[in-house]
């Protein structure tokens, strides 16, 4: 178990460390929220060089807002989904890849 205390779940965690053994071939990031804790780490994992999968229906976000203007969760997921596929890592659902490890 690795406490962690910020969005970016590399900082202060060892997590780096952990994915520098031998064996571990990629990082599969799932949980919450999408705008915050899987964002952030998914462009550390990306930037130190770990293949990164996000699993984006085993992903949440909330509804934002930004100067007065209501941004729904499904919009702030989406957006955020988009910009990981663009450049960070592969971004799949659970069935295509558990499909996948078969």
């Amino acid at each position: 178990m690795l406490p962690k205390h910020y969005p970016n779940a590399f900082l202060e965690t060892g997590l780096k460390e952990l994915l520098d053994k031998p064996g571990i071939e990629e990082l599969v990031i799932i949980g919450a929220m999408s705008h915050m804790c899987i964002d952030a780490t998914s462009r550390a994992a990306s930037d130190l060089g770990d293949k990164t999968t996000i699993i984006h229906n085993a992903c949440a976000a909330l509804d934002l807002e930004f100067e007065g203007q209501a941004v729904p969760a499904a919009q702030v997921h989406a957006t955020i989904m988009a910009a990981l596929a663009f450049a960070y890592g592969t971004v799949t659902t659970t069935d295509d890849y558990l499909g996948q490890a078969r």
